[in-house]
């Protein structure tokens, strides 16, 4: 089933896209040249900010997509508020708690000690928030990338596997603060100084073709939504809190 959220596919075309395309794969081609075209100018900002905030992640995702999509920079509050959205089992953030979800993960990832060791958590915690219709994994991937220069790491995307590291990702989404996407991703980790080009180690990154699209949940306030989405939180905090008490 194409992915819908605005409801307007058959005349916008998919995601209401500048070219009215309707092929997904289209789509996820013109999204991979706006890409390539703004990641040297979306990385210059994240480099020039003291530190990085929210606006700075909507920012990230205008860069990269306002050729493509007229809606670039607007997160899933904006403009899909009425619905919830997930891929595979995996709910994403609440509309209303998207902003909350993000300013978390930029404030563990701006602990340098604590993005030095973790950052897959810190992955995790970006990717749960999940601000946009469509280019996340791009626009997370330069945010991440940034915090870990400023962490004095970097990350050997080349080097890792696009199904295993999805796989990690995935159980670090059903159960974070256990250290899944950690775990995968240490033989990766490179210090500072051997990661200078940052753009082309996210370029080689996994998983950022958008192959899976997110789906529409429901209507957030749903009982039968609400009741899963309700679930998956308890299970997150549970797993977050047994990990607390583990260290």
């Amino acid at each position: 089933m194409t992915f819908d959220p605005f409801g307007d596919f058959a005349t916008r075309g998919y995601l209401r896209n500048v070219a009215k395309a309707k092929d997904p794969e289209i789509v996820q081609r013109l999204l991979h040249n706006s890409f390539l075209t703004g990641i040297d100018a979306a990385l210059d900002h994240l480099k020039a900010r003291p530190s990085l905030s929210y606006d700075d992640v909507l920012k990230t995702h205008r860069t990269l997509f306002e050729a493509v999509f007229p809606w670039a920079g607007e997160d899933r509050h904006t403009n899909a508020s009425h619905i919830h959205v997930k891929k595979g089992a995996i709910f994403f953030t609440h509309p209303k708690d998207i902003r909350k979800a993000i300013d978390y993960a930029l404030e563990k990832g701006q602990d340098k000690a604590f993005m030095a060791g973790k950052p897959g958590e810190v992955m995790g915690y970006l990717a749960y928030g999940h601000p946009f219709l469509d280019g996340n994994g791009r626009s997370i991937m330069l945010i991440h990338a940034e915090l870990a220069r400023r962490a004095g790491i970097g990350i050997d995307w080349a080097a890792t596997d696009k199904d295993k590291y999805l796989a990690a990702l995935t159980e670090e989404l059903e159960d974070p603060g256990r250290g899944k996407l950690d775990a995968y991703l240490k033989p990766f980790i490179r210090k500072g100084s051997q990661t200078s080009d940052i753009a082309g180690a996210i370029k080689a990154a996994p998983g950022l073709d958008g192959s899976e699209a997110d789906t529409v949940a429901g209507d957030p306030t749903d009982p039968k939504v609400k009741a899963q989405y309700e679930a998956q939180e308890d299970k997150r905090k549970g797993g977050q809190n047994a990990a607390l008490k583990d260290k």
